[in-house]
């Protein structure tokens, strides 16, 4: 019987033995190292003085191309490694954003987040290095950013690439409204755990392997340090943005050559714990959306992964790396 006892105490501690290499992370992630060297421009923007992070990793024999790698919302760069590695070794010169409220990047507490704003401060990095030309790749969020981008910018975006984005569907169709105070209060309430569970359920059909761990450190780590409230204030911010601010409705007016890697068994979808319950199965349906966007983005491709969720990069990176590099080559 004691056995059975000591058992049901090992087990119950299991979440927390789970969590407990998390380490603390501050608002911008000070102790934490990128994989390579991380620059900073400073923005004077909206009466605030940013500095922006971004790393930028040049080639041993550079092909002449520039591609811009631009991170989703729980994310930030570091997730590229892999993929900015092997196109640097293809002799691509790779820039790396984090994103205002994001990453390394400054956290203002006072912004009025917006992809416009959000792509003018990426601009101001290409700007800043003297880039013209740049292929660029948005994943999730960034797919929404590199969509506003290369919307406002087309003269420099020379291919584009959405890795399963978000706002392929207008989530205030479905969803009701929620204030950026409810969403704040919500941000807040997050820990390794429900970070953990919400990456299991949409992103790896819940099946966890231990590359995964490290994206969900960052996050995480972020929850036990003092600092979190900036982070989860910006987050909800940024919420918002996605919220109010649909991308796809736009899509027709791309003529840039695009590219779509779509893991069909994704089903994100922003707001869908608010949206009616007859109403919540319609929402984050990838293998539908990812045809019907291509049909509105004039001359695209569609390169669709079955069976894999909404981090083709890292969940089955051979697949995406392959069907990235055809189309950029």
């Amino acid at each position: 019987m004691k056995y059975f006892r000591k058992a049901v105490i090992i087990l119950s501690m299991a979440p927390t033995l789970l969590f407990a290499q998390i380490k603390s992370l501050d608002a911008t992630l000070s102790e934490y190292q990128y994989p390579f060297e991380v620059h900073y421009i400073d923005l004077k923007s909206q009466n605030n003085a940013l500095k922006m992070a971004y790393m930028d990793v040049h080639p041993q024999q550079a092909n002449g191309k520039t591609i811009m790698l631009l991170h989703g919302k729980n994310f930030n760069g570091a997730y590229w490694e892999k993929t900015a590695k092997d196109l640097s070794q293809k002799g691509f010169r790779v820039i790396i954003p984090d994103q205002i409220g994001f990453g390394k990047s400054s956290k203002p507490q006072s912004y009025q987040f917006s992809f416009s704003q959000l792509a003018e401060n990426t601009k101001a990095i290409l700007d800043q290095l003297q880039i013209d030309k740049v292929i660029v790749l948005g994943h999730s969020m960034g797919g929404m950013v590199a969509t506003r981008f290369t919307l406002l910018y087309p003269e420099k975006v020379q291919k584009l690439i959405l890795e399963n984005p978000i706002g392929l569907e207008d989530y205030k169709t479905f969803a009701a409204y929620q204030t950026i105070d409810q969403a704040y209060q919500s941000e807040l309430k997050n820990t390794a755990e429900t970070y953990k569970n919400y990456q299991m359920k949409f992103y790896y059909d819940n099946k966890w392997k231990d590359e995964y761990q490290p994206w969900l450190d960052l996050i995480a780590g972020w929850t036990l340090h003092k600092e979190y409230p900036q982070v989860a204030w910006d987050a909800a911010l940024t919420s918002d943005m996605i919220y109010n601010q649909p991308v796809c409705y736009e899509f027709k007016n791309i003529k840039t050559p695009t590219l779509l890697i779509i893991g069909t068994r994704d089903r994100t979808a922003i707001g869908k714990d608010r949206a009616p319950k007859e109403v919540q199965f319609k929402m984050g349906q990838y293998q539908e959306l990812g045809k019907k966007t291509q049909r509105e983005i004039a001359g695209s491709k569609l390169v669709e992964l079955e069976n894999v969720g909404h981090l083709p990069h890292i969940e089955v990176y051979p697949k995406f790396f392959s069907a990235l590099y055809e189309f950029i080559k």
